[in-house]
């Protein structure tokens, strides 16, 4: 075994969608990276989930990765749908919705 070569469990080629799984009436979450510096964090929402309005510190951007979101930043609703962004700026409140079941992919910078 050359052990020059080892790499952590989570260094292979995945597809981010598949790396966060839906379950009936919940949102699930999974960090893949936390860090002083920040964050990234893939969610699935079941339809008719979400979160309620709420601010964060930091600037914060999303990704859809699969399905429709309603996302609520200052009072402005933006539907997005798989592959679009937003960016969810930082001390402005913003909520989530699932207009059908999505999935997402949040990176929060702290730094």
């Amino acid at each position: 075994m050359d052990l020059n070569n080892l790499q952590p469990d989570n260094a292979k080629a995945q597809i981010l969608s598949n790396a966060v799984a839906y379950a009936d009436k919940s949102v699930v979450s999974k960090q893949l990276i936390k860090a002083p510096s920040g964050n990234i964090t893939l969610f699935a929402f079941d339809k008719g989930e979400g979160l309620s309005e709420h601010t964060a510190p930091f600037d914060a951007f999303v990704e859809i990765l699969d399905g429709k979101a309603e996302i609520t930043i200052g009072g402005i609703k933006h539907n997005l749908t798989t592959g679009q962004f937003i960016i969810m700026p930082a001390n402005i409140p913003h909520a989530l919705s699932a207009v059908e079941k999505f999935k997402m992919m949040l990176v929060m910078i702290k730094s």
